[in-house]
């Protein structure tokens, strides 16, 4: 009796000590923001794939929510964003592209910053792809990652689900893959991060040539 006992006591705590390493997709979704949150700005080159086109560029980002990214493919291409206005220079069209943006508004590429995870914790729930142990980026790479997927609360989000490819190591996101109700897939490739370097309000004031041809609030035009 004496052993049954021992061995009861034994398997409730060998439990207990496995329970403390289990991590939720939930605590380790709210450590990525809390990371996010300690950073004033970053650069990083960015992947971009939407259907069957590829963009590549660099992206320059700074709290709460100055944007820039200059491609390189396009070439010269520039989305800007100062906090009140959203500016798009497409050189292939020679065209200019403004709009007064809501702060709210989410691209895949905002998704990567403290704003943008925290309305992300509002209106989706995480849950592992596999489980909280890292796995490969994708099929033959060395490059480990924690994959979480956050399917929406409600039917009115843009994006059915998000699967967020996470550094364990630097609690960094990776790769982005935003997915809509349409099955259209959009992904955002995040390398090469510099943190907290300093950047200046002057890099997120875009002067777009003069030779182009300005659409104002095209989001909204007819």
């Amino acid at each position: 009796m004496k052993k049954l006992f021992f061995i009861f006591q034994f398997s409730v705590f060998s439990l207990l000590l496995h329970a403390q390493g289990i991590l939720t997709a939930s605590s380790f979704f709210k450590s990525v923001s809390e990371n996010y949150a300690t950073i004033k700005d970053y650069e990083a080159d960015v992947d971009i794939k939407a259907s069957r086109s590829t963009m590549s560029g660099h992206i320059s980002y700074k709290n709460p929510n100055l944007l820039r990214i200059d491609f390189t493919n396009p070439e010269e291409q520039v989305i800007c964003f100062n906090g009140d206005l959203l500016t798009i220079y497409l050189p292939g069209s020679a065209a200019i592209l403004n709009q007064t943006v809501d702060n709210s508004n989410n691209t895949g590429a905002n998704l990567a910053t403290s704003q943008g995870l925290s309305l992300l914790s509002r209106y989706y729930s995480p849950s592992y792809e596999t489980g909280q142990d890292a796995v490969p980026l994708e099929d033959g790479s060395d490059e480990m990652v924690v994959n979480l997927i956050l399917r929406r609360r409600n039917m009115s989000e843009a994006f059915s689900h998000i699967k967020l490819s996470v550094s364990p190591s630097t609690m960094l996101i990776r790769r982005i893959e935003a997915t809509t109700p349409q099955n259209e897939t959009f992904s955002f490739d995040f390398k090469n991060y510099v943190i907290n370097n300093g950047i200046s309000d002057q890099r997120f004031i875009y002067d777009p040539p003069t030779s182009a041809n300005n659409y104002n609030n095209f989001l909204f035009s007819e």
